[in-house]
């Protein structure tokens, strides 16, 4: 990593901050330079560091985040920053105190929580962060059951989880504020994939019964479910569809009394409804839609729309009845980006080689908005063009706003169309690039070190956690 200096004496930099006022809009940019005067120079190895697993600091840099070696307790510690300093001309040339070669030198623990049970393990890889109210969102969960029998409208082939529990905590204190159980459910909680956090709302994708879980956390620190979306996408679909079936049920036992005795039994069989295999999810029958209305208006002429219709819409209609919801990200309040793909692509662990779409989902109005493949040029010009509409991030975050992305700095812009320009096939460099959609929450970091307008570095060797 190299930096464009612009003064190497800080005392020059203080000394011009106090004299000159930044454009209006770019104090933190301004302040931000400073990093350019601070640059980690010295590593120190053979630290006596506690047996822990440790996961990441929180976005504000208050706390680290740590697990007990055998995955049941919580350890939070906060950064007791500079303990050691050299005003020497040659600071370089001596050792450290046997003090700063100490971890509890530059760490101080506030609390060890114990969170999984006897039967549960805390999922290592998951852990968000609502910096507003400083709360955390933690998981455990008990071992997958790789060839659990599909039941109660699961999907086939999607293992189980016998219990998942998320616990939100105040982190000041450590204080469990609320939990929320899935039974007998499967959700990809490695690097946060199928949860993900936006202003106060939580989505928490269900793999196995195919249902996106929208959840409100209060100030109170509260989990209040907000809406189911899969099975059903407004919030009186189901009132709906029983009373349905209910009125159905009463025509047909009306009908039984008028056929001979020896009959009723099979009538009776042949007149329940079915509500598992009647219908196609809510989701799925609004996806089916858009893409049938799309091909529809292609054409004006009635013959070429049946030719369009039959080519491109129910030629591949079992196909997309098979797709399964993958990932889900919000892009606002209002507004899910959701991924869908194969049943193989969901649950395995690189599901780039897998054929996958895109979907924009309105929670308002509950409809599919745009549809694309994830090859398609037109979504890849989007994101090029749009990036940051991709990576939202909470409107309460400051730091999370200055993340740099090919969308608003000039020098990250470049080298994205350095690569795309030195691919050999474009196709399966779009297709790439457009993999990572939807992000994964809290995926990137807000470090200064990681601001393309201050310094470089290559992307391949920072760790998205």
């Amino acid at each position: 990593m190299y930096y464009r200096s612009r003064s190497s004496n800080i005392a020059a930099r203080i000394f011009d901050r106090q004299i000159c006022t930044p454009a209006p809009g770019t104090s933190v940019h301004h302040a931000r330079r400073f990093y350019e005067n601070l640059v980690p120079s010295y590593t120190i190895y053979e630290v006596e560091c506690p047996d822990h697993s440790f996961r990441k600091f929180t976005e504000d840099g208050q706390y680290l985040i740590s697990f007990s070696r055998n995955h049941q307790e919580l350890i939070v510690y906060r950064p007791r920053w500079l303990s050691f300093s050299c005003n020497d001309e040659d600071c370089d040339q001596h050792d450290l105190p046997s003090k700063a070669r100490r971890f509890d030198s530059f760490f101080t623990q506030l609390y060890c929580v114990p969170l999984a049970s006897c039967n549960e393990l805390i999922c290592k890889d998951f852990f968000l962060y609502m910096e507003s109210n400083q709360f955390g969102l933690f998981a455990t969960s008990t071992a997958q059951i790789h060839d659990a029998p599909a039941v109660g409208g699961a999907v086939q082939g999607v293992p189980s989880i016998e219990k998942i529990t998320f616990h939100l905590l105040r982190m000041e204190d450590g204080e469990i504020l609320d939990k929320k159980v899935f039974s007998n459910d499967f959700v990809n909680l490695t690097h946060n994939m199928g949860v993900f956090l936006y202003d106060d709302l939580l989505a928490i994708v269900s793999l196995r019964y195919q249902t996106i879980h929208i959840l409100q956390i209060r100030d109170s620190g509260n989990l209040v479910d907000v809406r189911a979306i899969g099975e059903f996408c407004r919030e009186d679909d189901e009132l709906f569809l029983n009373s349905n079936a209910q009125g159905m049920s009463l025509s047909d036992k009306n009908k039984q009394h008028q056929v001979p005795e020896n009959n009723v039994e099979n009538h009776m069989h042949q007149g329940q409804p079915n509500m598992g295999n009647s219908f196609l999810s809510g989701i799925k029958q609004r996806l089916l839609s858009f893409i049938f209305q799309g091909i529809w208006n292609e054409e004006t002429d009635d013959t070429l729309r049946i030719q369009r219709l039959r080519n491109k819409f129910y030629f591949h209609f079992q196909d997309y009845v098979d797709l399964i919801i993958w990932k889900v990200q919000f892009l606002d309040r209002h507004h899910l980006l959701i991924k869908f793909g194969s049943v193989d692509g969901g649950v395995s662990r690189n599901a780039d080689h897998h054929p996958a779409f895109v979907a924009v989902y309105n929670m308002a109005t509950t409809e599919i908005v745009s549809f694309y493949q994830n090859s398609a040029d037109e979504l890849y010009m989007l994101f090029e063009q749009f990036g940051d509409h991709f990576h939202v991030t909470s409107r309460n975050s400051m730091y999370m706003n200055f993340v740099s992305s090919h969308s608003n700095n000039i020098h990250a812009l470049e080298q994205l169309r350095s690569i795309k320009d030195k691919a050999s096939n474009s196709s399966q460099f779009v297709k790439k690039m457009l993999a990572s959609l939807p992000f994964s929450c809290q995926s990137q970091s807000p470090s200064p070190y990681f601001d393309q307008s201050l310094f470089r570095f290559d992307d391949k060797v920072c760790s998205t956690c």
